[in-house]
């Protein structure tokens, strides 16, 4: 061995059992795969950790139900208990990788023969025991039954119910087990005294009010999650954590203490996107995240906008100053209002507005929000040269819906839908004066690819996108030009400059360059593909189409449309977006060739 390679390199081929699932566990559970590249090992130290693997991938192989498995490792060929498998590692030449091949022998697959329940059970407890006779006796699956029970007695108030780990009894003779648990129920509890600790700033009465379970109700473990996730949502805590009583009290309760740790109450964020059409913004922002202990909010943001882009013509900006009061009157109903100015100029128009609302949002299940508020705003448009002053009165009424489940909109949503109509009856006080409806359907539709093609669930996703709006009582002209609808822009068909699509002025001396009018009406669509690619990237390939007009056609006569792709970084807080979109028709000379889209979270 004077001359043997140290560390002996090597390469693995493990043989497939026919299962994906098992193949990956098989493969993460081998230390010859882990290691190979992080710990090299001597020859004898290769034939250490291959005899190592052949235990651990049986224990793998026991826990699919394969009792009578054998698990076959050979390097070069060589068998690991013959003894000349060192002499011969040590004869390769340097930098020879030895061979390792893994295979199995599985032997036929264990089935329970028998289930033995130890301990006071109810009929329906009985029944409703998810493991039955008959069952492959896959170790997961037995101790899966077992948790499930010890649930289903917990959420019956049996608070300290004990499900012991199975034991299973191997038949002499046939591929079979007969599978025993003990169950300890014990005594049926309430939810006790609920205390709160760790709060600084919150107040616990608001706490209090907000609980979803009360003292005397009866113990739910699901219901106490519940709990602790609805406190959650307020935004004001950084984790909160149950901790749950050892034993029933005098009075029958089982005590519940919510371990609250608050976050900073002020936080600064900054924020930047760039599009080749509205060019870059840069936005930062400062929250107070509870103002008087009841987890009110207050939020003072600034940008600026159009830092160059082919479809702005000069610097803007955009602020705001939001104030929201949660739990406002009832449970599950805030209140938000706000204040704001922006200035844009844009090839559609020029624009400077302070706006102001109020905004009443009320949760109607764990998916429907509808809002109803009152909105102003004073404004000073130009547009072909042509200056208007307004004044906008609107009752904004909106009802959404989302079973995406997601914590933050900019998470990558994998499945479910997000829908939203608004109505917004408006008065407009300027020149000429007018009373108008504006409504709008948004659709959002993703489906999970993973029951149709070879994809890990949430890889491989089809994101669906349509979009109408209608302005109804009053015409284009006496539509204020903000209130119009334009289309192109990632908000709708990419590809396209912002506000590009729809009806043009003509192009005069005075105005060489064709300007937006804007529309009534307006109907779009996207298709788009996504798929994770490791574990941090991705890619999109999308369709977006669309058209604006006067009239809301199913089918426009131009429809036009945009193709891209893209690439997607993960991170903690959401996808950074990368997308080059471009036009499958250019109907003016001022139509870009293309256009490139950066933020963060999707398009849609």
């Amino acid at each position: 061995m004077a001359a043997a390679a140290d560390p002996q390199p090597y390469r693995v081929e493990m043989a497939s059992v026919g299962n994906e699932k098992s193949d990956a566990t098989l493969a993460a559970t081998s230390e010859l795969l882990s290691l190979r590249r992080s710990a090299p090992v001597s020859p004898f130290g290769l034939i250490a950790r291959a005899r190592s693997d052949q235990s651990r991938l049986k224990s793998a192989l026991e826990s699919f139900g394969y009792y009578q498995s054998r698990v076959v490792v050979t390097i070069d060929g060589t068998a690991l208990d013959d003894p000349r498998l060192g002499d011969r590692l040590g004869a390769l030449p340097k930098g020879t990788p030895a061979r390792v091949a893994v295979g199995f022998d599985l032997g036929p697959l264990y089935h329970v023969r028998h289930i033995a329940i130890e301990g006071t059970l109810s009929a329906a407890d009985r029944s409703a025991f998810s493991l039955a006779e008959g069952d492959p006796a896959v170790a997961a699956a037995l101790i899966d039954a077992g948790a499930r029970l010890q649930t289903r007695l917990q959420e019956q108030g049996f608070a300290f119910a004990q499900v012991d780990a199975p034991v299973g009894y191997e038949d002499a003779t046939d591929p079979v087990l007969d599978v025993s648990f003990h169950v300890t129920t014990g005594p049926r509890a309430v939810i006790g005294e609920i205390r709160f600790v760790g709060l600084r700033r919150m107040h616990e009465k608001f706490l209090r009010a907000r609980l979803l379970v009360h003292s005397g109700e009866k113990y739910s473990p699901a219901a106490i999650e519940r709990a602790r996730k609805d406190l959650s949502t307020l935004g004001v805590f950084a984790a909160i954590t149950v901790q749950v009583g050892a034993a029933v009290d005098a009075t029958g309760g089982v005590p519940i203490t919510f371990d609250c740790r608050e976050r900073a109450r002020h936080a600064v964020t900054f924020s930047s996107a760039y599009s080749s059409d509205l060019g870059g913004n840069v936005t930062t922002s400062w929250t107070d995240r509870d103002v008087f202990g009841g987890a009110q909010q207050l939020t003072v943001s600034g940008s600026v906008i159009d830092i160059g882009g082919s479809a702005t013509t000069g610097l803007g900006y955009n602020t705001s100053i939001k104030y929201l009061t949660p739990d406002f009157g009832v449970r599950d109903q805030s209140l938000q209002l706000a204040v704001g100015a922006i200035q844009q100029s844009l090839q559609a128009y020029d624009q400077t507005a302070v706006t102001s609302g109020a905004t009443l949002t009320r949760k109607l299940s764990n998916h429907w929000n509808a809002s109803a508020g009152v909105s102003a705003s004073d404004e000073r448009i130009v547009q072909e040269g042509m200056t208007h002053d307004y004044t906008l009165i609107g009752l904004p009424l909106s009802v959404s819906y989302d079973s995406t489940d997601l914590a933050s909109p900019l998470d990558d949503p994998r499945r479910g839908m997000r829908d939203s109509l608004s109505v917004t009856p408006t008065r407009s006080i300027g020149h000429p004066d007018a009373t108008f409806i504006i409504s709008q359907l948004k659709l959002a539709d993703y489906i999970d690819l993973h029951p149709l093609i070879d994809t890990d669930p949430g890889r491989s996703v089809l994101a669906l996108r349509a979009l109408a709006g209608l302005a109804q009582g009053a015409g284009e002209f006496s539509l204020p030009p903000d209130q119009r609808f334009y289309g192109g822009g990632s908000g709708t068909i990419r590809g396209y400059r912002y506000q590009a699509v729809g009806p043009q002025f003509p192009i005069t001396p005075q105005f060489p360059i064709s300007t937006p009018i804007g529309g009534t009406a307006i109907i779009a669509g996207s298709v788009e593909f996504r798929q994770r690619i490791g574990a941090n990237w991705g890619a999109a390939v999308f369709v977006d189409g669309g058209q604006v007009s006067s009239t809301l056609q199913p089918l426009p006569d131009v429809f036009r449309i945009g193709i891209g792709a893209g690439i997607r970084y993960y991170t903690p807080i959401g996808p950074i977006r990368l997308d080059v979109a471009v036009p499958t028709k250019r109907y003016s000379t001022d139509d870009d060739s293309f256009e490139l889209y950066i933020g963060l979270g999707q398009a849609f």
